[in-house]
Order: C-alpha cells, then sequence, then structure tokens
C-alpha cells in the first residue's frame, strides 16, 4: 500500500507556470505506475499524464502535450508535474494516483491510490 501527498498547487495568472509535486509513502513506491487527473467543478475527472515506473515512458493528454512534463525521482518516491502556459480552463483540483500495473493507464478506475488533491487556480 502506498500513501501519496500532493503539493505544489496555488493561484497563477494566465500563462504562468507551477510544479506539483507528490510524495509517497513506503518503499515499493518504485514499483508503481504514476498518473496525474484533475477535475474542476462540474466536470468529470480527466487524465493529465502518465510515467512509468522508471521514468523512461510518458504519456500526456492531447490538451496537455507541449505545455506539462511528468518526471519522477524514485530516490525521493516522488512524482512531479510542470505545468506551464496555463490558462483558465486549467484551474482543477490536481490529483497524483499509482497503479500496479506495467503500463500507463488514462482511466482513473485503473488506479488503486490516491491522493487528496491539491488545487489549482488560474486567473485570467
Amino acid at each position: 500500500q502506498v500513501q501519496l501527498v500532493e503539493s505544489g498547487g496555488g493561484l497563477v495568472q494566465d500563462g504562468g507556470s507551477l510544479r506539483l509535486s507528490c510524495t509517497g509513502s513506503g518503499h515499493t513506491f518504485s514499483a508503481y505506475v504514476m498518473g496525474w487527473f484533475r477535475q474542476a467543478p462540474g466536470l468529470e475527472r480527466e487524465f493529465v499524464a502518465g510515467i512509468s515506473w522508471s521514468g523512461a515512458r510518458t504519456y500526456y493528454a492531447d490538451s496537455m502535450k507541449g505545455r506539462f512534463t511528468i518526471s519522477r525521482d524514485n530516490a525521493k518516491n516522488t512524482v512531479y508535474v510542470q505545468m506551464n502556459n496555463l490558462k483558465p480552463e486549467d484551474t482543477a483540483v490536481y490529483y497524483c494516483a499509482a497503479r500496479s500495473g506495467s503500463s500507463i493507464a488514462t482511466r482513473g478506475e485503473s488506479y488503486d491510490y490516491w491522493g487528496q488533491g491539491t488545487q489549482v487556480t488560474v486567473s485570467s
């Protein structure tokens, strides 16, 4: 089992940047595929990005490609998402999640553990 805690959210202006972090407990963090998801008010949760256990493979939702970069540091039990050129429509609660499988999944149902979320607000 792994517990996840996100940090790094906040208020940023249109075009700004933020880096979110998600730190996991337990010594098996490196065994998990990690994903970032987000949920805006009134909307369904959506996949943002995912990364393989080694960090060698990444996958992004189309609307995030070129703006968001996911990475991980297994020595620190932490996964990151660097978000650049943020837009008001990126405003949401961002969640990190872990899954035991070997492939990057885009469906939230495929993930086993979730953090509590961190709010990102982009002002116009």
